[in-house]
């Protein structure tokens, strides 16, 4: 859990913006990382409820909120509450998600929800009011996320690295390493898949066949060729290249899935060279072997 830092004591972190913007997800990422998180807390507690917070814990964790429309008076009592939380020493950090009309109507038509300013109008003519009714607490905000083309996890991605710092953000790129066989079908969650096919295959050696990619005999079957040390030397290059990157962009997960026919000994053996080479870093990872055990 990410502990709050020294400046950020009397932080708290108002989430608001446009209905079907992905409010809920951006504050399940903040729990995620440690924050108090509380969904539609009426504004005018808001007060009372960080006194609370600050008597009954030495140390309280920062707060996160999701505030706006829904609660009937918002508009008309957040400024002067923000304001008197200021006053009071609180740093409000509004955090504002907004996305395109086709992106809201888009997302309402997939949900069937109602909007909560719908009354005889259409969706859309709810859309506009209120992105008119929002537009002082947006121009108040901090930060302004546009949520148009953001799945959930690239949401989850981009607000999680807003308030993490740059040594914990080294820790949420996550590296999930596989083998299968392609006999049983491609990992349909893998971001990379690298086919080692071409590889030399101990299936064809009488006293390798019933062993697997663990066995040392396996290993130096395959790792001994020339085209496996060649592909070895290119595939840390390309991780050289890549990971750097992802983390650039927010990514907090990357699955590499390495196949061969079976998943028993070249897919097995590489992947685990792979995870020999990420030892070395101070990448998070896992290795697994999906299809070791078939055939």
């Amino acid at each position: 859990m990410r502990e709050p830092e020294e400046g950020e004591k009397n932080r708290v972190v108002i989430i608001t913006g446009m209905s079907g913007s992905g409010k809920s997800a951006a504050l399940r990422a903040l729990e995620d990382i440690g924050f108090f998180c509380v969904d539609n807390m009426p504004v005018v507690l808001l007060p009372k409820f960080l006194k609370i917070q600050s008597e009954e814990r030495a140390n309280p964790p920062t707060v996160a909120l999701v505030m706006d429309l829904r609660e009937e008076g918002f508009l008309g009592k957040y400024e002067k509450v923000f304001r008197r939380l200021e006053n009071r020493g609180y740093r409000i950090t509004i955090i504002f998600l907004d996305a395109g009309d086709d992106a809201l109507l888009h997302r309402y038509s997939e949900t069937r929800r109602i909007h909560p300013l719908a009354v005889q109008g259409s969706i859309l003519e709810s859309i506009g009011l209120e992105r008119a009714k929002l537009a002082h607490l947006k121009s108040m905000a901090s930060k302004v996320i546009d949520t148009s083309s953001c799945n959930v996890h690239q949401l989850k991605d981009i607000v999680q690295r807003i308030f993490l710092s740059d040594r914990d953000k080294k820790k949420l790129l996550f590296i999930h390493v596989s083998s299968f066989g392609f006999r049983y079908g491609i990992p349909v969650d893998a971001d990379i898949i690298l086919d080692v096919r071409f590889l030399p295959n101990p299936y064809f050696v009488e006293t390798l066949k019933s062993l697997d990619g663990h066995d040392n005999k396996v290993m130096d079957y395959v790792l001994t060729s020339k085209e496996a040390g060649i592909f070895r030397e290119k595939l840390i290059d390309m991780m050289h290249f890549l990971l750097p990157l992802y983390e650039r962009e927010g990514k907090t997960r990357l699955s590499i899935a390495l196949g061969c026919t079976g998943g028993k000994h070249r897919s097995v053996v590489m992947a685990n060279s792979l995870g020999k080479y990420l030892s070395s870093t101070d990448y998070p990872f896992q290795i697994g072997h999906r299809d070791i055990l078939k055939g």
